[in-house]
């Protein structure tokens, strides 16, 4: 049973952490020089207005999520902390939550908030817990079920993860069912191998609040997976740029595990997913683009996700030293973690109308008759 059910391998971690800390180095660097590629971006006109901040004193939050009138903060510093601010930006309360059972080896406690629940979990320990918004308490729902990288809620009782097949060794997605079986299955096939099977299928695990659909974005290739609850693949969509193979070097160490050998040349940044537009922060310039930019702004390319349509691109300012970090979408408004600040932009008319079901296409073809 249990043993059975640990799919995933317990020593992913110290991969991972050498994964992020070599990357890291390479990527604070300004060592990597962007080369104009051979795309072509198409940027908004004034998609952004009405810029609104309030600094948080720390540079350490995470979006952990949207629930009505409220954004909530997850911190990597204290980890069982979760703040709320209102959407407006103009209060912030914070509490602590208390899981019902503390008694595990935690690296890394990350929270995800859907409504009307939070859930706490590390994917080094097998365990989840889930709390009602409001109340303190998180309590174990998944005890030694699986190991996991990454964690998208479903719904409360089912979640998409990101694992290290000990099949394969390489990684997989996999959906934990709590009320039904089998609780945990994989599937071995949507993460597709090109070098190493763990570096160069690197990528984010998103869900699209609106439709329930499951993206997930390589970092190091073009390639968007849209998947459905049971992880079936509807679509697989591509970003704008060329790189259709991960330039990924690895080198084996004497214990069978793998690192990297070269900085990885990366393709895709921070991503989110609303009502059916990707939003992709990229890392390549494209044709055309002044690099003095590039030091000023992050660049965010948006895409549908129900067909392969590139609506276009905006930028979202430095202030200082101080990049984006994260972003969270909702109909109206983009939420940005910038240094110690969260920073709130009004869409203008021409994302907002990515959003409306008069698709991009229809729009762009009613404003030239």
């Amino acid at each position: 049973g249990t043993a059975l059910r640990m799919v995933a391998l317990k020593s992913t971690l110290p991969a991972i952490f050498v994964v992020g800390s070599v990357v890291g180095l390479f990527l604070s660097s300004e060592h990597i020089i962007r080369k104009e590629n051979s795309f072509i971006r198409r940027f908004l006109p004034h998609p952004l207005s009405d810029e609104k901040t309030l600094d948080l004193g720390f540079d350490s939050y995470y979006f952990a999520g949207i629930a009505g009138n409220n954004i909530y903060l997850g911190n990597v510093t204290t980890p069982l902390v979760l703040t709320c601010i209102d959407t407006s930006l103009s209060s912030k309360t914070a509490f602590k939550v208390h899981p019902d059972n503390t008694d595990h080896p935690f690296r890394n406690i990350q929270i995800i908030v859907q409504s009307p629940y939070y859930y706490v979990f590390d994917g080094n320990v097998p365990v989840i817990y889930r709390g009602e918004i409001g109340d303190s308490t998180a309590y174990t729902i998944s005890l030694d079920d699986c190991y996991f990288t990454q964690l998208q809620v479903i719904d409360s009782v089912s979640f998409a993860f990101r694992a290290q097949s000990s099949l394969t060794g390489s990684q997989a997605l996999g959906i934990l069912r709590l009320n039904s079986g089998p609780r945990v299955s994989l599937n071995h096939e949507l993460l597709e191998k090109q070098v190493d099977g763990m570096f160069d299928t690197d990528g984010q695990l998103l869900r699209d609040d609106a439709s329930g659909e499951l993206i997930y974005i390589y970092a190091y290739r073009n390639e968007i997976l849209v998947i459905d609850r049971d992880l079936n693949l509807l679509r697989r969509l591509h970003t704008i740029d060329t790189t259709s193979r991960a330039k990924v070097t690895v080198r084996s160490l004497s214990d069978e595990s793998h690192v990297l050998a070269a900085p990885p040349l990366q393709v895709n940044k921070t991503s989110y997913v609303h009502d059916g537009i990707l939003f992709n922060e990229s890392a390549l310039m494209g044709k055309y683009e002044l690099r003095e930019m590039w030091k000023q702004a992050a660049v965010v390319d948006l895409y549908r996700t129900d067909k392969q349509e590139y609506p276009g691109s905006f930028y979202v300012y430095r202030r200082g030293k101080d990049k984006m970090s994260r972003m969270l979408v909702t109909d109206t408004h983009l939420y940005v973690l910038r240094g110690t600040e969260i920073v709130r932009y009004r869409f203008a008319q021409p994302v907002a109308d990515c959003f409306k079901t008069g698709d991009a296409e229809n729009l762009h073809q009613s404003r030239h008759n």
